[in-house]
């Protein structure tokens, strides 16, 4: 691959990355219920509302789930390993780009996690103000995940080791899921 193929894949990975993370977290945003007057839950809407109203047409919710960004992830997903198999010249058997493809989104949101328990931690050691817009989406995002281990683990001293426990949990899902996925994607290449 030369010059003009690592660009057009460098700009896919970048440009495919950010969008299909952008419509993740107005999926997310939707499943915990969070406010959608809050600034950066409007930012979202506004980039995901071209390509998911026509889909509303067609998909409708179903148990609470926007079964129209399901899609649209999905077709993003697609779409981007078509481009980026395209650009390196080689095409995986069907079943194998399907499972690339959802690995790679798998990936994606436990990579999401672990940044946003982090920042969660990092921000809740600042005593940040509780009604900036970020924080509430954070508390939203996280309080899922951590909500069991603090049922698993009660705070010690006052400490809430939470959320490293479902900082560990992330991590063995990467190794005992993630990885062995991507490996029974590669056999299909």
């Amino acid at each position: 691959m030369g010059y003009l193929g690592q660009a057009g894949v460098y700009l896919v990975e970048t440009l495919f990355g950010l969008y299909i993370l952008v419509v993740l977290l107005r999926l997310l945003l939707q499943l915990v219920r969070a406010d959608f007057y809050n600034p950066i839950a409007q930012f979202l809407v506004a980039a995901t509302n071209p390509p998911l109203k026509p889909l509303r047409r067609l998909i409708p919710g179903l148990w609470g789930i926007d079964w129209a960004a399901v899609v649209l992830l999905a077709m993003l997903q697609a779409l981007k390993f078509y481009l980026l198999f395209l650009f390196q010249g080689r095409m995986p058997q069907p079943a194998g780009f399907a499972l690339w493809a959802l690995t790679d989104f798998l990936q994606l949101l436990v990579y999401f996690y672990l940044v946003t328990v982090i920042v969660r931690v990092l921000i809740g050691w600042v005593s940040p103000n509780p009604h900036n817009p970020l924080v509430g989406l954070l508390v939203r995002l996280t309080e899922p995940l951590l909500r069991p281990a603090r049922r698993l683990i009660p705070p010690i001293g006052g400490l809430d080791l939470s959320p490293i426990a479902v900082l560990i949990g992330l991590q063995l899902a990467l190794i005992l899921l993630i990885q062995p996925l991507f490996g029974l994607a590669r056999a299909w290449f």
